[in-house]
């Protein structure tokens, strides 16, 4: 089941299999369904979720029931309200799956016993929110100094298979747009 999970670390990381054997002790495999919450706004996010297989989004919801979608996590991506799981303070967040989805969960209490057993594991903590931070910061780049154009096309190519696997409402929400403004820059690309 953590097959994914430890070549993901691997790329960062070296761990002795005996490293790895105590990590597995403080994992949890989850299967979610579709549409199924991991995660809901106002509750505690217990858990942080690494994907091995399927897909998840996290999302806000405004008082008019707008989604805003802040995240998509794929296989290899680790995903939750970041700030709650920290904090302990209520998620302001929902995580749901947008496909029956394969999980390895770990909690705040668990990954603090791994840190302190394991250094090498403090090193991959770090780089995984270093690299979540340098993620925002560069979206929020595109957000402010880009065309809608110019942002679409940087999405499908940093990640392409998000096109196919997700739904253009989706995209849209994760962009700011309305589906409506996603197809009039959709079909201004491709008139080009």
């Amino acid at each position: 089941m953590y097959e994914l999970f430890f070549k993901k670390m691997a790329e960062k990381i070296t761990l002795t299999s005996a490293q790895q054997d105590i990590i597995k002790q403080y994992l949890i495999p989850k299967k979610i369904r579709k549409n199924q919450y991991l995660l809901q706004e106002g509750d505690v996010a217990k858990h942080a979720a690494f994907v091995e297989k399927g897909a998840l989004r996290a999302y806000s919801v405004d008082d008019r029931g707008t989604e805003h979608i802040i995240q998509f996590a794929f296989e290899g991506w680790t995903i939750s309200d970041l700030y709650s799981f920290l904090t302990g303070e209520a998620a302001t967040y929902n995580v749901d799956a947008l496909e029956d989805s394969e999980l390895v969960l770990i909690s705040k209490a668990a990954q603090d016993e791994i840190l302190k057993q394991i250094p090498e594991y403090e090193v991959y903590t770090r780089l995984q929110i270093t690299g979540a931070y340098l993620a925002m910061q560069k979206r929020l780049t595109s957000i402010l100094s880009l065309s809608l154009e110019e942002r679409y096309i940087n999405l499908t190519k940093l990640y392409p298979n998000l096109i196919q696997r997700v739904p253009q409402r989706m995209i849209a929400s994760y962009m700011g747009l309305t589906p409506e403004t996603l197809s009039r820059v959709r079909r201004k690309i491709k008139d080009k």
